[in-house]
């Protein structure tokens, strides 16, 4: 097997070598939107992760440059993103208290752990363990996520202080304060919230009928929040709002990111090793969806392993530049598609362009309202609400039902952390669960075809000395024994049996397990005067047969279809 080329870790090497004029002007426009886009949206991350506002904007400029140079799509924008900073939020705020310089030093080596194991993963091609959290689960986090996030950020609109990382908590720390609620930040926040929600459904209309083609209208909707930003700014600095106990983002360093290192105390990196896992298998699985989606809408490919490593990458990054975690965000990178990204340069432009933000624009932004970054996080995250993911999990399977429910209710009630572990858990068990409990159907020939069907759904003909059993599931330890119990139970119903058929067109493996219960099978069978056959086994799992010594004490035949095998028993009959 020859070893990956240079550019195959580096897709830089490939689409640069062909960038051209047309490329430039579309990424060009891309970054433009997206950085005006993501100022206000990293500043509102920082406050949700517990870190100073600054760190949200380093969190989205080396990330994203590191991020074009080693990942595999074309239109995916790396930063800061809701879930993640309120899990960085509850893994830090279980180690240092926000605002002191221990809060920042366990961010930075949180995004130091998510980046180095990310990128392992992704150089040991190990990607697929993302599988194991189901799409069903990963809706039911989200949506509970939303709700925490929301909650979390209520105590900015109404002013007071308060805490928590679990929806109890959050709910009983808001009560005990409420009688602190500034009046004029409630106003302010209310009326940010408002208007940023009439923006998500007015302001396109509004930009139509000005007269705005449906792409630009579309595009400064989604940019919306920097008008509420900027009329809010305004008046806590015309008013003065600020001596009359409205909370500001107040002084940011005029800056690039600064080269920080992160801490490499054993006792450090052991608190944070779990939520570094959990934070890198969350953002890689939220990175990875959106990716595809947006790849398959022009026909590009992802590569799963790499983006491994470009997210590891930029987690990297984010770690030595002042940052905390980063991922793939979606409405970022729908809005950085839809604006014409072609190739991952327009993320290397959205850097300098957040860079210059950092440099020139940040004492623009003292007196913003906190307020209003909270209304920003609000807005997004109640979009992620989906309860009728419950409703759709319980019409079609209430094992999915029960892992959903599982995981909202264990992540508003516990925190983060424990909602997504049970939910890898969750998905696990209802794996082991569906497969240790396979299909089998009792077949017959429908009339006049070669086909055969399940006896319990279609008319068909059957031989009473012969079963033909399909097993609809690979073969492993989960389910051995229910293979057995199942022929043992069907063949009891059968007086005058005389053959087995094994019917395997959905068998894909066969383990250790299952090759002593089929050996088993066979044994008794054999007591009983029964012989055992097989039919429609595929290639693969054939030769694992050969290699054993099941095939030669089989009592029966290993036929090439279903058909055969009926054909030559019902021969032999007569």
């Amino acid at each position: 097997m020859p070893l990956p080329s240079l550019s195959h870790y580096l897709p830089i090497l490939d689409w640069g070598r062909r960038y051209d004029r047309g490329q430039f002007t579309g990424d060009m426009i891309a970054a433009v939107i997206v950085t005006i886009m993501l100022i206000p949206q990293s500043l509102a991350y920082a406050l949700l992760a517990g870190m100073p506002p600054e760190a949200g904007i380093y969190a989205s400029i080396a990330p994203i440059v590191l991020y074009a140079i080693f990942g595999t799509s074309r239109a995916l924008a790396v930063g800061p993103v809701a879930v993640v900073s309120l899990m960085t939020a509850a893994a830090v705020g279980e180690i240092a208290q926000s605002g002191t310089a221990g809060y920042v030093t366990a961010a930075l080596t949180l995004a130091f752990l998510s980046g180095a194991m990310l990128l392992a993963l992704g150089l040991f091609r190990l990607g697929f363990l993302a599988n194991f959290l189901s799409h069903p689960v990963i809706a039911g986090f989200i949506t509970a996520s939303g709700i925490l996030i929301a909650a979390s950020q209520l105590r900015h609109i109404l002013g007071i202080e308060a805490e928590g990382h679990t929806l109890p908590q959050i709910l009983s720390s808001l009560w005990a304060h409420l009688g602190e609620v500034n009046v004029i930040t409630l106003g302010l926040g209310l009326a940010a919230t408002a208007f940023l929600f009439w923006v998500r459904g007015g302001l396109k209309p509004l930009l139509r009928r000005m007269g705005l083609g449906p792409r630009m209208a579309d595009i400064g909707a989604k940019t919306g929040p920097v008008l509420a930003i900027v009329a809010t700014t305004l008046a806590v600095w015309g008013f003065d709002l600020g001596a009359r106990g409205v909370a500001i983002v107040g002084e940011v360093p005029q800056s690039l990111p600064p080269l920080t290192l992160p801490s490499f105390s054993p006792e450090l990196l052991s608190q944070l090793f779990v939520p570094a896992l959990l934070i890198s298998v969350i953002g890689f699985v939220e990175s990875i969806s959106v990716a595809q989606t947006l790849a398959a809408k022009k026909r590009q490919r992802i590569d799963p392993d790499q983006e491994l490593i470009g997210l590891g990458s930029a987690n990297l990054g984010a770690a030595f530049t002042g940052g905390f975690p980063v991922t793939g965000g979606f409405s970022r990178s729908v809005v950085n598609f839809d604006a014409g990204a072609e190739t991952p340069a327009a993320g290397a432009f959205t850097a300098a362009g957040l860079a210059l933000a950092a440099l020139f624009l940040t004492p623009l932004i003292h007196y913003l309202p906190k307020a209003t970054l909270a209304a920003t996080i609000i807005v997004a995250v109640l979009s992620l609400v989906d309860f009728s993911i419950l409703k759709r999990a319980w019409a079609f399977s209430h094992a999915d039902f029960a892992a959903v429910s599982v995981t909202i209710l264990l992540t508003l009630i516990f925190g983060v952390e424990a909602g997504v572990s049970a939910g890898v858990v969750t998905s696990i068990l209802v794996h082991l669960y569906k497969t240790s409990r396979p299909h089998m159907a009792v077949v017959g020939r429908v009339p006049g075809t070669e086909h055969f069907r399940n006896v319990l759904r279609h008319e068909v003909e059957t031989q009473p000395h012969v079963l033909s059993l399909r097993v609809d599931e690979s073969l492993y330890f989960p389910n051995a024994r229910f293979l057995e119990d199942q022929l043992a139970q069907h063949a009891a119903d059968k007086p005058d049996l005389t053959d087995v058929v094994l019917m395997f067109p959905a068998v894909n493996e066969i383990d250790l397990s299952a090759l002593e219960s089929l050996e088993a099978i066979n044994t008794r069978l054999k007591d009983a005067d029964i012989r055992l056959h097989l039919s429609e086994v595929k290639g693969p799992v054939m030769d694992r047969l050969k290699r054993s010594h099941f095939l030669d004490e089989l009592t029966g035949e290993v036929f090439l279809s279903q058909h055969e095998a009926a054909c030559a028993l019902a021969e032999h009959r007569r």
